[in-house]
């Protein structure tokens, strides 16, 4: 059975200002609960991440300040966040949900976050509405208890997934493939282990041939044997800050490409929802929800 990681406090620590584009992890669960898609027994809900697990991949000066709300105004300003103990515990929480998904995707073979996909964290800072790197730490753990030797982290939230990329540079058993907008934040990118970099309005149909391209290139390179997919819906057309030119039709068809990867290799996979700013809040809850719809479809 899908396991999903729900955290019931998610809105409620962020500034006004950042509310919007929130609600989505409110709004999504009961939407997919109402439709039918999932039930309360898919669910779960995290508790607070342990410090060590994060420290085994985070630098442990950042960590205590980020705690103590002691980071400078400029390092508290570069994450887009007003900081607060509330905020932070919102952190540790989502945390903890994709760390414990990873752990039950071992024996229910999926896992999904509504949050997540922290991936703009690095080693010692955030940015980018990100404090701590969910899929990073998660998949730390997976390879220190030796529930995994090779990880697979596909990244196709429009904008590359720097941090996660920086985290993971010189660890050879993770395998960073990140397809995000050429011209989108952040400006400056890292170097994943395979970057494709697509134009302002990229079609669902040249979207689509990169990623299958690109997917085999991936199969050639590195056989995994758990994967996690940061599956942001923010390459939509109608996104605020995307500047892609997927339908949601296509944005579908880019999540069943990924559950159809996974079945074929027969390994866990662990979903992040990733960023999604469509003016319309039904676009992103829709958006969001066929990915729930594709993998019941694609692997249960």
């Amino acid at each position: 059975m899908l396991k999903v990681a729900f955290h019931s406090n998610y809105v409620h620590p962020l500034p006004e200002n950042h509310r919007f584009p929130m609600e989505k992890y409110d709004l999504l669960p009961k939407q997919l609960v109402h439709e039918g898609t999932l039930t309360a027994s898919h669910f779960f809900e995290p508790t607070s991440i342990a410090d060590e697990l994060v420290l085994s991949t985070h630098d442990s000066d950042y960590y205590a300040k980020l705690c103590s709300l002691n980071l400078s105004p400029r390092e508290e300003r570069v994450t887009g966040f007003v900081h607060s103990q509330s905020l932070i515990e919102r952190e540790k929480t989502i945390m903890e949900g994709t760390r414990l998904g990873a752990e039950l995707a071992l024996s229910s073979g999926a896992a999904m976050n509504i949050a997540g996909g922290t991936h703009h964290a690095f080693t010692n800072r955030g940015e980018g509405f990100c404090l701590l790197n969910d899929q990073a730490i998660a998949a730390n753990w997976l390879i220190q208890e030796g529930k995994a030797k090779k990880i697979l982290i596909i990244d196709l939230d429009v904008h590359q997934g720097n941090g996660t990329a920086e985290i993971v540079k010189d660890n050879s058993s993770i395998f960073t493939f990140s397809m995000h907008g050429k011209n989108n934040y952040p400006l400056h990118k890292e170097k994943s282990d395979l970057d494709v970099e697509l134009e302002d309005a990229t079609s669902d149909k040249d979207f689509l041939y990169q990623l299958s391209k690109s997917i085999d290139e991936v199969m050639n390179r590195f056989l995994p044997d758990f994967i996690f997919y940061q599956c942001g819906v923010d390459v939509l057309a109608s996104d605020k800050l995307g500047r892609l030119g997927l339908t949601l039709q296509g944005c579908k068809e880019r999540d069943k490409r990924v559950f159809d990867l996974v079945r074929q290799l027969n390994v866990p996979v662990v979903c992040t929802m990733g960023g999604g700013y469509s003016k319309d809040i039904k676009t992103i809850i829709e958006a969001h929800a066929n990915t729930f719809r594709e993998i019941q479809y694609s692997l249960f």
